[in-house]
């Protein structure tokens, strides 16, 4: 049995390539005049979490405006900012939003970095006294002329990011203030935190560089248990499969 085929008519053809090419046609027209009307030619910007100015986009059709492009360069002047979004507010206004990274903690170089939680380094804007961050140590030897705006793949950075993370997740651990960090020999990696309402007096837990989660459990049950003894605690160790609470007057 022979298969049917179909054929569509010369003429409907004919129809839908003149509707197709009078829809092009009509399509370029109204871009023609949108990029070339004055009525939408830039007036005002309006910028956000900045005072970088972009007064060189007046003048300019909103819609030949390459806001992607536009983005992108803002965001390369702006180490501390996380993304810049421009968006088109007719009809002759541009909206520039500078979303700042929020610092995480600090890190110790030749100066303070600022560090945020996808580990990129940054300057801090204001004094690291009012930021009252904790204090990441250990990584002057590990990374050379550190740049703004640029993120480290290291371990040392992975582990202080995780006992952050994990310190803060503990409800046992509120209260308490993160310190500082070291992060410079992994197997000894430990930091300080400080006692509810202290300003100095505080203790040491050393937690080594794997398993940062459950040790932080532990960490959080021990805490609990010696509420009575924490203006007494030298350190706790959390290394062994034991842990280790060392006292202050403890021989």
């Amino acid at each position: 049995m022979k298969k049917r085929r179909f054929k569509l008519p010369v003429k409907i053809i004919l129809i839908l390539a003149i509707i197709l090419l009078a829809i092009s046609l009509l399509l370029g027209y109204i871009w023609k005049v949108l990029t070339t009307s004055d009525f939408f030619a830039v007036d005002q910007i309006v910028v956000r979490n900045s005072d970088v100015s972009f007064d060189y986009l007046k003048g300019r059709n909103i819609f030949s405006l390459d806001l992607k492009e536009e983005a992108l360069k803002a965001r390369l002047g702006c180490p501390d900012c996380r993304k810049v979004r421009f968006a088109r507010i007719f009809p002759n206004c541009v909206f520039v939003d500078f979303v700042k990274r929020k610092p995480l903690a600090l890190v110790k170089f030749y100066r303070d970095f600022a560090i945020d939680e996808q580990g990129v380094l940054f300057y801090l804007t204001g004094s690291p006294e009012e930021a009252r961050l904790p204090v990441i140590y250990g990584l002057e030897t590990k990374i050379f002329k550190p740049a703004p705006g640029t993120r480290y793949y290291r371990p040392e950075i992975s582990l202080a990011l995780s006992i952050i993370s994990e310190f803060k997740a503990n409800k046992n651990l509120r209260g308490f203030t993160l310190k500082r960090i070291n992060v410079s020999n992994p197997e000894s990696a430990g930091f300080f935190m400080l006692l509810p309402q202290q300003e100095r007096l505080g203790f040491e837990a050393r937690t080594g560089g794997d398993n940062i989660r459950a040790k932080m459990m532990i960490l959080g049950g021990l805490v609990k248990q010696a509420s009575k003894e924490w203006a007494n605690i030298k350190y706790i160790d959390l290394r062994f499969k034991e842990p280790v609470i060392k006292l202050n007057d403890a021989l």
